[in-house]
Order: structure tokens, then sequence, then C-alpha cells
């Protein structure tokens, strides 16, 4: 199994981005997919969350510039930003809980890395 994050790179503050991420590999089912971020000297946060019944779930921080969504047909996760700021820059990774009889267990991308100029 492997989740493949991108869409990031380097833009001006006020401007948005969509980041993607694709699971592929022998899997029956996708649970929950999340986006996490991680800035520069600090751990890891939880950016938003999309259950596979299509629930969506963010921090107070990601509410209103932040829109998750997933294509379940096509095992692939999107996080939309918009009004980027400078402390949105970090290296986003995609999360996926996969479930049912094959590769069942929870699964990391590599990350995008997001980078805001003032």
């Amino acid at each position: 199994v492997q989740l493949q994050a991108y869409g990031g790179g380097v833009v001006q503050a006020g401007e948005s981005l969509r980041l993607s991420c694709r699971v592929s590999g022998n899997i029956s089912d996708i649970d929950l997919m999340a986006w996490y971020r991680q800035a520069p000297g600090s751990q890891r946060s939880w950016v938003a969350s999309s259950s596979k019944d299509g629930g969506v779930y963010y921090p107070d921080f990601s509410l209103g510039r932040f829109m998750i969504s997933r294509d379940n047909g096509a095992n692939t996760m999107f996080l939309q930003i918009n009004s980027l700021k400078p402390e949105d820059t970090a290296v986003y990774y995609c999360y996926a809980d996969i479930q049912g009889p094959i590769n069942r267990g929870n699964y990391w991308g590599q990350g995008t890395e997001v980078t805001v100029s003032s």
C-alpha cells in the first residue's frame, strides 16, 4: 500500500492550493482519511479528516480556509487550502485507515511541501 501526496509548492500569501493524495496497492476498503501537517521545528498536527460515509472533521484553526474531500472510486483525497498564510508553511502528510481483509492498517504518505511567502 502506498500513499502519494502531491500538489504542494511555493505560493504567495493569499493564493490557494489543492493538495491530492492517492492510495494505491491491493486494498479493499478505505475508512478514515486525513491530512496532517508539520511545520519546521513543530510537531505534526491534524488538519482535516474525512470518513468514507461523507463525514468531514476539522480542528478549529482550519475551519473556513481548508476543505477536505475525497473520490472513493479513485482512492484519492484532496485538501483545498484558500487564502494561504505564511504560517501554513509546512509539509502536509496524508493518512489512510485501510480496512477489510487485505493490507489492513494505518498508512502515511511521504508528504508534500507547502511554502507560503509573504
